[in-house]
């Protein structure tokens, strides 16, 4: 569907300059994911830290002539001749108003769905379940939020029959502009969990808000057995469909009959509106997933789903992968295994997240893609609009897998190209066998075996891997954020390899999100990011003298903490003819390990640094000794102090801006009038809270696997030294991971543990080199189940206190011989 600029202008309110004819089909907020510039409507939006108003002359460079705005830019008719700009007085309240009224243009039911956790899962297995039968449109992944939500509405288009949205909230009074923007027919509240309980009251406050989405709603949808969430819904006056379920009341809409476990199965018997008993299986056993299932049984049932295709399409659910994942594949690839579903607006996500990776190779952009079912779409049209994705976003090679694509090979106008009915055809073919050093996205649904080919593709490495959640990194970012100034500047540290996390895929994902400089510990970890493509400042914090040219080479910009250091780097800077090399001036405030005193080295200093062209201040900081503790609190204000002294002296020599930085990441949090200039944030961008040692958002997670079970009757022993004494019959596990691979020695005989299926499995006997012994009595598993050293469920924390050290120590400590998998949320 595409609107006239004029319809636009009278839908949002806006006032119009400009007068040159357009047809608006895409809109855009961020700059970065452009694919169709000529039909495209740019918002311009403002955060605390960007402002979408300066990305404009990018914008305009790169074809898109249409705005909306909330101030329009000087000169504009002679700078922006075939522009549109449409003024408004609130830029994300015209988004929302433009998606509102798109939203009015298409009457069908469409299903809001909110809560604590579970709306994407029930969002994509409601896809699953519904799709078969009609045309389904719902927000990509998870975009629920205040910009996420009207971006989703504006998807549907005249083949959406059915329309699937999330609408998530943290603060009160947000469910409002997203109920408007939905309009749900059918209102679903998943649950009511602790998540953002920090900025409602109480635990009914948050449930009447988000209760909010019910409004006006024909149907809505929740469970009974909730006693919040009942007595919430009570106090409203609703007047239509209460479509609940409950496992206790045998008069609910869905009264939950029972819930029968298996192995690997469930079976739910469910009595529907005081109908017949029925049934559904599902392939999972876990609480939650059941749930979620009861919900989406529910809401099926009620949009014409018949019970028996009810069972039969409960049985084929797929787990949810939300999440992209980024592996190391064979000879000299990458994957991007995006394999979970396929459909255009996931695919347009995906083709952008390939897009805006720096490849410093060069390397071959290919996408592999099976048959898009469900479209609502005519495979000649929706055909089209795939190739016309996959050229704007810079797809050389195209692998097309499946009966429709074959007949619809001729829409692909990509020159490379090859079609195949089969997967197990491609695995076959020439094609398969001859890819090298490529960048593939696996773009595909699990009815088409793509998990055969990420199984043949991946790099066969070590059963113990890193994972590591590029989404948490940005959600940390994020975080520290929202405590900083819009103003200030971010330093992010990803020396010691990100903190082991991997220092290549960690400053790609910073440097997409516009941090202003990376930071690493010499100059050989700066060179390596140069050479996958990183463009972002990047500073040296331990600068050697024998590095000084690969530093220019590279523009990598130096610490200088000494006199001596500051010489050396001069007079190697003059021999190479450079001029005004920018480095970063270190004070010693207290930390006493390195710097210049700031009392009594300034005024040498400065006549050093005007007496010479070679090098200028680009900022100064120092260090903090103990911001993450209260009990520092003076020393840091007489560090302050000092650094302000020295600092201030420092900037009133030079009419330049020089930046000033002190705080860390626990003094973003604890000493926000310090934040000056710049932060750097270190321990935090990797999920720790170094105030209270507890999780933000968890970044890496060891993994690795059972490899044997034995039955040891007490009185053995297990492990060198006969240290593991087994004082009654157990089961023990071998699992593949030692201290070779960073798992430290003084976690074993049961000083520490693991997690296997969820439940605590310690350490026996001495660790081994590249193999431990867990004891596993009483833990229903088996050979090849995965075992969580730690990560999401058991916190590096744990292991850093019984260790008596502190996180980083843990997380460096991870063996570049463990495989590092990068996903991203």
């Amino acid at each position: 569907m595409t609107y006239t600029i004029e319809k636009v202008t009278t839908l949002i309110g806006a006032r119009r300059y400009g007068d040159k004819d357009a047809n608006i089909g895409f809109i855009l907020t961020d700059s970065r994911s452009l694919c169709f510039p000529e039909e495209t409507l740019f918002f311009a939006l403002k955060s605390e830290r960007n402002d979408g108003h300066n990305f404009i002359p990018e914008l305009y460079r790169r074809g898109v002539k249409n705005f909306v705005v909330t101030s329009v830019p000087a000169g504009y008719k002679e700078n922006y001749p075939e522009a549109n700009f449409l003024k408004v007085v609130d830029v994300l309240e015209a988004l929302q108003r433009l998606a509102e009224r798109h939203r009015d243009e298409l009457d069908i039911p469409v299903v809001g769905i909110t809560g604590s956790n579970g709306k994407t899962m029930v969002k994509e297995w409601l896809y699953q379940l519904l799709s078969p039968q009609m045309s389904v449109t719902r927000s990509p992944r998870s975009y629920n939020s205040q910009i996420g939500v009207p971006l989703s509405v504006w998807l549907l288009n005249e083949n959406s029959q059915i329309g699937l949205f999330e609408a998530g909230i943290s603060q009160p009074g947000e469910m409002a502009s997203l109920r408007d923007i939905i309009q749900p027919t059918i209102a679903i509240l998943t649950n009511l969990g602790a998540a953002h309980q920090e900025n409602f009251e109480s635990m009914e406050a948050k449930c009447r808000e988000k209760l909010v989405l019910f409004h006006d709603a024909k149907t809505i949808v929740y469970n009974a057995d909730d006693e919040t969430v009942s007595k919430v819904v009570a106090e409203y006056d609703y007047k239509g469909e209460k479509l609940y379920w409950s496992a206790k009341d045998k008069k609910a809409p869905f009264f939950v009959k029972s819930v029968e476990k298996k192995d690997s199965a469930t079976t739910v018997t469910y009595i529907y509106k005081g109908g017949e008993e029925n049934w559904y299986s599902l392939p999972f056993i876990d609480d939650a997933s059941i749930t979620n299932s009861v919900i989406c049984a529910l809401v099926a049932l009620r949009l014409g789903v018949n019970s028996a295709d009810l069972d039969e399409r409960m049985q084929q659910l797929e787990p949810i992968a939300m999440r992209l994942e980024v592996k190391e594949g064979q000879h000299g690839c990458t994957l991007i295994n995006d394999s979970y579903n396929s459909d255009i607006n996931s695919l347009d996500i995906a083709l952008d997240f390939m897009n805006r990776r720096p490849d410093h190779k060069g390397r071959q952009r290919t996408l592999i893609l099976s048959d898009i079912y469900q479209s609502g779409e005519a495979p000649e049209q929706l055909y089209r609009e795939v190739s016309s994705l996959c050229q704007k976003r810079g797809v050389e090679k195209f692998i097309g897998i499946g009966p429709e694509l074959c007949e619809q090979a001729d829409k692909i106008q990509i020159a490379e190209k090859f079609f195949f009915k089969s997967v197990e055809q491609f695995i076959h073919s020439e094609v398969f066998h001859s890819l090298r050093d490529e960048v593939i996205l696996l773009k595909g649904a699990r009815q088409f075996g793509f998990d055969q080919l990420t199984e043949l593709l991946v790099q066969k490495v070590h059963e113990t891997i890193l994972e590591v959640n590029l989404g948490a990194v940005v959600k940390n970012l994020n975080w520290y954020r929202s405590f900083m100034k819009p103003e200030t500047k971010l330093v992010c540290m990803i020396k010691a390899d990100a903190y082991g996390a991997g220092s290549v895929e960690i400053a790609k994902t910073l440097q997409d999100h516009r941090v202003d400089y990376l930071a690493v510990a010499v100059a050989d970890e700066g060179v390596t990011l140069r050479k996958n493509g990183i463009t972002s400042n990047i500073m040296i914090m331990n600068p050697e003298m024998t590095a000084f040219k690969t530093m220019f080479d590279y523009d990598l910009e130096p610490e200088v903490y000494s006199f001596r250091l500051l010489e050396a780097l001069v007079k190697a800077a003059e021999k190479e003819g450079i001029t005004g090399f920018p480095v970063h001036i270190k004070l010693d405030t207290g930390m006493h390990r390195l710097g210049f005193n700031p009392k009594e080295d300034m005024d040498k200093l400065i006549d050093r640094l005007k007496h010479q062209n070679a090098v200028i201040p680009r900022s100064v900081f120092s260090h903090f000794v103990g911001s993450d503790s209260d009990g520092f609190d003076d020393f840091s204000a007489q560090q302050f102090a000092l650094f302000d002294e020295g600092s201030t002296k420092l900037q009133g020599a030079f009419d330049h801006k020089i930046l000033r930085h002190i705080d860390n990441s626990a003094g973003i949090e604890h000493f926000p009038g310090r934040q000056l200039d710049m932060c750097r944030l270190g321990l935090g961008l990797y999920g720790i809270n170094s105030r209270n040692n507890e999780v933000i958002n968890n970044v890496s997670t060891l993994k690795t696997t059972i490899l044997q079970l034995r039955h040891v009757p007490a009185g053995d022993t297990v492990g060198y030294s006969r240290k593991g004494k087994i004082e009654h019959d157990s089961v023990i596990a071998a699992i593949p991971i030692g201290y070779a691979d960073g798992l430290n020695r003084r976690l074993g005989n049961r000083h520490c543990y693991c997690l296997v299926n969820g439940q605590k499995a310690e350490y026996v006997g001495n660790i081994c080199m590249d193999v431990c012994m867990i004891d596993v009595t009483g833990i229903p598993c088996k050979e090849g189940d995965s075992v969580e050293i730690f990560g999401d469920h058991l916190p590096v924390t744990v292991l850093s206190d019984v260790l008596d050290t502190i996180p980083y120590e843990v997380l460096t400590g991870i063996s570049n011989r463990v495989k590092r998998v990068y996903f991203q949320d």
